[in-house]
Formats: C-alpha cells, sequence, structure tokens
C-alpha cells in the first residue's frame, strides 16, 4: 500500500487561500484515483511540531550518552517523543506534498520547524568522509505553492526561497522526485485572481492523475 502524507502549512481554508484550494482539487481527484493508497493528512497550524530548544538538544544529550527514556524530565521527554513520531510519520511516506503559501519570499515558520524535525542525521542523512549523503530514496515530493507576484521568471525569479530551500532540503534527504505546482500573480493582477485560482486549480487535478 502506498502512503501519502499530505501536509499543510497555512492557517487559511481553501476558501481564502489559493494554495489552500489547488492542494484540495490535488488530494481530492487523488483520493478518487487511488482508492487503496493510505492518505494522512498534517496540518503544521494545528499540529504540535516542538522547535528544537534546549530541552530537545539536553534529551538527545541524555539518550546519546546511554540514558534511558526515564531520566529525561518531562519536558524532555515529551518533545523527544513527539520529534520521533513526525520522523517516522515522514520516513514511512512514500509520496509527500507540502502545500504553502509563499510569505516574504519563503514560507510559514511551521514548515522550517517540521524540516528542522524531519532533517536528522542517521535517519534520513548521514555524514561521510566525502560529505553528506541523503538516506530517503524512492520518495516522491510534490510542493502546492501560491504566490501574490511572479516568481516563475522575470525580476523576482531569484528571489523566491520557499520552494528552492524545500527542494534543496528534500534533494539533501535523497529525494530526487521533486515537482512544484505554483499559482501565481493574483495579488499584482487582482482583476484576473478568479481565473488564476481556476486554472491553479485544473492544474493541480491534472496533476493529481499522474503523481
Amino acid at each position: 500500500m502506498t502512503k501519502v502524507l499530505f501536509i499543510t502549512a497555512n492557517p487559511n481554508d481553501e476558501n481564502h487561500s489559493f494554495s489552500m484550494a489547488a492542494g484540495k482539487a490535488f488530494i481530492e481527484t487523488y483520493k478518487d484515483l487511488n482508492l487503496t493508497d493510505e492518505i494522512v493528512t498534517l496540518d503544521l497550524f494545528k499540529e504540535e511540531i516542538p522547535n528544537l530548544d534546549a530541552d530537545v538538544f539536553s534529551g538527545w544529550g541524555k539518550l546519546r550518552a546511554g540514558q534511558q527514556m526515564d531520566a529525561l524530565s518531562a519536558e524532555e521527554s515529551a518533545k523527544v517523543i513527539r520529534l520521533n513520531d513526525i520522523l517516522d510519520q515522514f520516513i514511512s511516506a512514500d509520496k509527500i506534498i507540502f502545500v504553502t503559501p509563499l510569505w516574504n519570499f519563503s514560507f510559514p515558520s511551521v514548515v522550517k520547524a517540521y524540516i528542522d524535525a524531519v532533517a536528522v542525521p542517521g535517519k534520513t542523512f548521514r555524514y561521510t568522509e566525502d560529505g553528506s549523503v541523503g538516506l530517503l530514496h524512492g520518495k516522491k515530493v510534490l510542493h502546492i505553492q501560491a504566490r501574490g507576484d511572479f516568481y516563475s521568471e522575470g525580476p523576482l525569479a531569484e528571489e523566491e526561497q520557499g520552494n528552492r530551500y524545500l527542494q534543496h532540503l528534500m534533494g539533501f534527504m535523497g529525494i530526487s522526485e521533486f515537482e512544484g505546482l505554483f499559482i501565481e500573480g493574483q495579488a499584482k493582477m487582482p482583476n484576473k485572481a478568479g481565473e488564476i485560482k481556476t486554472a491553479g486549480i485544473e492544474r493541480a487535478k491534472q496533476l493529481a492523475q499522474t503523481f
């Protein structure tokens, strides 16, 4: 059975977010076409994604030193266990979809917290004498991203950092199959926002047929 992890990072729903509208169209179409796949939805604005703070590093340090979980404080234990669950869920997925807006040339901070939770040495990559090596192979990733201006080409093409970072990190972890679906220009051309949204939804449905 193929396991699909559908990750959203937007406080707004599909009625107020172009990326969420396209994401919903994609996953609903995908479900209709792949009835036996297991689909897990993860809303990063509703899930508890611990930041890598002093409790986390202290807890990890105790475990690396050979101590058992009961040696950790309540705070350390709760955060370490939650991070392990997030990591295991990510590793077990065969296909991963990220749905994000473009905020300040990147993505919401919850996405960075999530990436920090799954980019773990020895689990998703490892260090060697010749440099780092990704450990996750055979997975596919799709990034659905809404952008108010035009970033695919033109003067802002080099300014977009969210998709660039996500693709780089997935490659760093060994995931080479990475696609992007971008809905852009609605803020710059508000008179055409409806057309842009409709076109993005249709592209999402089409992509769901081959992803």
